[in-house]
């Protein structure tokens, strides 16, 4: 009898508790009722709500991030919690086009004083090797013919980089008309293809490689360079890009103009091309706006900014921006309050919306690779249906002889961005330095570029706004953003982004002007509360800007260059002797950025 007792109130399965059992029967029911609750409630919302069907066939879903359309998303919110207008807001004057910029043209023509022709006695051979991406390499290519002209030096077609990030073995030839180039340049220095015949072998020994600090002034030339191209008849200056001072002498500044605005000119490939496309933009809407949004993920990587991609984009990221080693760790949310940041996608469709550009704009943007592609587009597209890019308005068979170039391809994207009725740039790089100027020199067509400190800080507030509210602040902190004549007092900024000694004011433009400013003055001023609801600084005054702006771009580099991108590039000929010849006898000097640190740059 013990026996059978003992034996029945052992447990149904030996070594399990029972308590065990009941619990992880009841955990197992309440799964159950949770799944079949949960499918309930997905049929009721699907029902309610069809727009917000995840697409089961949707290429962009990811763990990381909400598997919704996007572009539903904000139209909804475009039109629920915002009432932005579909067409372009009346009220918002010269959206398309600068006020006042009738009264400007480019003037680059030289003083009397200025002697034309090269030089009787020619001190030797100069060739520069000009480095970083198109635009890098154009602020080189254009200096060059300053500095031979003050060395009294014959310039050697410069070379171009074939081994920065963007890995492109194009060679001066691929991308400038070169015959065109010596002859435009002709009246100033003498420009040749090669070295001649009878002293190439003699030259080519005589090579002496140098490396020149950033942005000296002319003196530096003429008393560190002059001697060496002297004595030895043969000069190379390697990594030459902002190799020459900001100021100089207003007819050397008027060479730079005539150097980079008339000689540099794509060759007829990419010329027919790039025109090609931004007549089909203009067929389409008669005007467009030309985006360079600069949302790839290499820029983003660089800035150290911080987009809301959870540790999905601090992986990736990371991982991008260990390829350049002087960078350093800094807060995202400075960088951002400190306009270090560029904008997403997004913002910068709230922001052309908020200026007055409406949804039936036609919007052109040069642009690599976005990060996160479509699910970064989305908002943006949606604010602007009308999208196009070099990809959707051609097809590839036009596009084939450019692909594997990136530099021939970038080239094509500055000729329809120029020839644009406005020209939009995300961050303040070189091409959006090197457009700008031009297109103020060419009329003062509009350019815009975002105020990122202001902006920074009234995007995030904008839900606790109307959106007059938001659209008012977005106008009032673009005010000296927008590309307006006499917008950066003369010899402010960087020259290839303000070139005032080549701008020209008409004899008429006085009085009309005089009036103009007297009407600006009684306008009503903008209540300053307008900013204090950010919790954030006073406007600074347009010349107050500029300076802290060049403060600023000490720390902001310009262009990116690849530190671990050292792979030999095949070429032939003189090149092949002289990229030899480069790390074995290339001099540094003591003030110079050997380290090459200010070449990693956007």
């Amino acid at each position: 009898m013990g026996r059978a007792r003992g034996r029945s109130r052992q447990p149904v399965c030996p070594g399990i508790p029972t308590l065990s059992l009941v619990c992880f029967g009841a955990l197992i029911v309440l799964a159950v009722l949770s799944l079949l609750s949960g499918r309930l409630l997905d049929m009721q919302n699907s029902k309610d709500y069809p727009e917000s069907r995840p697409d089961a066939n949707d290429p962009f879903r990811d763990e990381d991030f909400v598997t919704i359309e996007e572009e539903n998303v904000t139209r909804a919110l475009l039109t629920s919690s915002w009432n932005v207008p579909d067409q372009w807001d009346a009220t918002a004057q010269h959206i398309w086009d600068a006020e006042n910029s009738e009264y400007y043209y480019g003037c680059s023509e030289p003083s009397k004083d200025y002697q034309i022709g090269p030089s009787s006695q020619i001190n030797g051979y100069l060739l520069i090797a000009a480095s970083g991406g198109l635009n890098q390499q154009r602020t080189g290519i254009t200096d060059s013919i300053v500095v031979a002209r003050l060395l009294n030096a014959t310039l050697v077609v410069p070379q171009l980089d074939h081994r920065s990030y963007w890995k492109d073995n194009s060679n001066f030839s691929d991308i400038f008309d070169v015959d065109w180039f010596i002859k435009s340049v002709s009246p100033d220095v003498k420009v040749i293809k090669e070295l001649p015949q009878s002293d190439r072998k003699y030259l080519l020994k005589q090579l002496y490689s140098q490396r020149v600090p950033r942005k000296v002034p002319p003196h530096y030339y003429l008393t560190r360079i002059l001697p060496n191209l002297k004595r030895r008849h043969f000069i190379r200056l390697t990594k030459f890009d902002y190799r020459l001072a900001n100021r100089l002498d207003a007819d050397f500044q008027k060479l730079r103009c005539r150097t980079n605005y008339k000689a540099l000119r794509f060759t007829q490939p990419i010329q027919n091309m790039g025109q090609t496309i931004a007549d089909r933009m203009r067929a389409k809407g008669g005007r467009y706006i030309a985006l360079h949004l600069r949302y790839e993920s290499d820029m983003l990587a660089f800035s150290g900014c911080y987009y809301g991609g959870g540790e999905k984009e601090k992986r990736e990221l990371g991982a991008i921006r260990k390829r350049w080693k002087t960078l350093h760790y800094h807060d995202p949310e400075r960088e951002r309050r400190n306009g270090k940041c560029p904008l997403t996608p997004e913002e910068v469709g709230l922001m052309l919306r908020a200026l007055g550009y409406g949804n039936d704009s036609y919007l052109y943007v040069a642009s690599g690779e976005v990060y996160n592609g479509e699910a970064s587009l989305a908002p943006l597209k949606a604010m602007f249906p009308n999208y196009y890019t070099k990809d959707t308005i051609s097809n590839q068979k036009e596009l084939q002889p450019f692909l594997k170039y990136s530099s021939r391809m970038a080239a094509i994207d500055y000729i329809v961005c120029s020839g644009s009725d406005v020209f939009v740039a995300n961050n303040n790089g070189n091409m959006a330095r090197i457009l700008a100027g031009e297109r103020r020199y060419n009329g003062h067509k509009r350019t815009i570029r975002p105020n990122a400190k202001k902006l920074g800080r009234l995007l995030p507030a904008r839900h606790n706004m109307s959106w007059a509210e938001f659209a008012e602040n977005v106008r009032h902190f673009q005010k000296g953003f927008m590309g307006d004549p006499m917008e950066v007092r003369a010899g402010r900024g960087e020259f290839h982004e303000n070139p005032a000694a080549c701008i020209c004011e008409k004899p008429e433009a006085k009085e009309k002007l005089r009036h103009w400013r007297e009407q600006q003055a009684k306008k009503p001023k903008k209540p300053q509360e307008a900013t204090e609801i950010l919790g954030q600084d006073p406007v600074i005054p347009v010349e107050d800007r500029i300076d802290a702006e060049e403060e600023e771009d000490e720390e902001l580099p310009l262009v990116i260059e690849d530190e671990q991108s050292n792979n030999e590039t095949e070429v032939t000929g003189m090149e092949d002797l002289l990229l030899e010849t480069e790390d074995s006898n290339e001099q540094e000097n003591g003030d110079g950025d050997a380290d090459g640190d200010e070449d990693n740059n956007f």
